[in-house]
């Protein structure tokens, strides 16, 4: 076997305890350098980028230790950071002294991660181990301290950091009946540990009780989102695409942006069209149908996007910029929109609107009549919206003609 401890790691002079700042985009920058650093080298030597990978892991979290994690953005850099070398170490063609080696070092890292930034590596021990006999070892390791920690006597039990490991390694062991049993016994169904029940039984083929059982961590304050997307998978794994789709399309999907759910639903779900997606979606959230807008929109379904701007607030300035691009490509459809946003204006909608927003979307409104030869017909929509409201007659009064 190579040895590892001399290739030069660029990454590791910079991930020293404390290097980094309050401020969080640096480190941003610096942890995704890493694994890039770390994927070219597993490139041509997978074991050399497993060692790496392990070396970040130790170094990550003591090196964040005074950054701002308030925005959120370095903990998903991390994660994502994890996501990509979990696959790294696991796959390494380690011999067995190796291996153990790099699991007490993370094992160790993970212990001592006081945020924490590296705790979801738990979650992954059980592929990190390699096999499945040294999965099992960890398991028999860890399994009396997790039944302890779950004991129903207070003097007992307590919390436990290496739960989701106990969990992942009989997971990864084969030994799925002594896992569900062990999650029996946990005083609170958390979707965090039962999410491996689920696996286990879809390992076994009980794909059907293994949705039952996701199901009934719904009622208990867990994430619902993450537990449709499980059941969503099982479904789609075993080619029930159509009830996948009915049953967990939209919830699963459901991402920071509009937009990006519809198309998360389009990429798992080909066979079914644009139009029909998006009427899926708009359904199953009443009220909100405006915010379908842009999705709509992007996908070229003009009428459905007007349709849908109408049933449902939709943001003016989303509106404005639709107007404004449009005017050449589709008049028709970017004077509507222009219109809509008037309409909404009126209604009260829009976070902070200033008399700019207010003369942007007469401006692209009126530029884009022109071009449709409906200049005097917008205007006098425009208007019927104006009137009533003081702030946008007084900005646009003298634009149409009145004070």
């Amino acid at each position: 076997m190579p040895r590892t401890d001399k290739h030069r790691w660029t990454f590791a002079a910079r991930f020293r305890r404390r290097s980094f700042g309050w401020k969080s985009q640096p480190a941003v920058k610096r942890v995704r350098e890493a694994v890039s650093e770390i994927k070219k080298v597993a490139r041509k030597d997978l074991l050399l980028s497993a060692d790496g990978a392990v070396r970040f892991l130790e170094k990550v979290s003591p090196a964040l230790e005074q950054v701002n994690s308030s925005s959120g953005a370095i903990g998903s850099a991390v994660n994502r950071a994890i996501d990509a070398l979990v696959p790294i170490i696991a796959d390494a063609p380690a011999d067995q002294k190796t291996r153990a080696a790099w699991l007490e070092r993370l094992w160790q890292a993970h212990a001592d991660d006081q945020i924490p930034y590296i705790e979801s590596l738990a979650d992954s021990w059980g592929d990190l181990c390699g096999s499945p006999e040294v999965a099992s070892t960890w398991a028999d390791e860890l399994i009396s301290v997790v039944e302890t920690s779950w004991s129903p006597d207070p003097e007992l039990r307590g919390f436990f950091r290496g739960t989701s490991a106990c969990l992942s390694s009989l997971l990864a062991a084969g030994r799925h009946e002594e896992l569900l049993a062990l999650l029996e016994k946990a005083p609170h169904q958390h979707w965090h540990d039962r999410q491996f029940g689920v696996r286990a039984l879809a390992a076994m083929g009980r794909k059907a009780e293994a949705i039952r059982y996701a199901e009934a961590s719904r009622d208990q304050g867990n994430p619902r989102t993450a537990i449709a997307r499980t059941c969503e998978e099982i479904l789609l794994g075993s080619g029930l695409a159509d009830e996948a789709y009915a049953r967990y399309a939209a919830e699963a999907n459901m991402a920071s942006s509009y937009l990006t759910s519809f198309r998360n639903v389009a990429r798992k779900y080909p066979h079914k069209a644009p139009r029909e997606i998006l009427r899926h979606l708009a359904d199953r959230t009443p009220g909100e149908e405006g915010k379908w807008f842009a999705p709509a929109k992007d996908a070229g379904l003009y009428d459905e996007a007007i349709e849908l701007a109408r049933l449902g607030p939709c943001d003016p300035r989303t509106l404005t910029r639709a107007a404004r691009d449009f005017a050449e490509a589709n008049p028709p459809f970017a004077v509507e929109v222009g219109l809509l946003a008037f309409h909404w204006l009126a209604l009260g909608y829009g976070y902070e609107i200033t008399s700019l927003d207010v003369r942007a979307a007469f401006a692209n409104t009126m530029r884009t009549a022109e071009s449709a030869g409906s200049t005097e017909a917008t205007r006098e929509r425009i208007h019927g919206f104006v009137e009533p409201d003081d702030f946008m007659r007084k900005v646009l009064g003298r634009d149409l003609g009145r004070r």
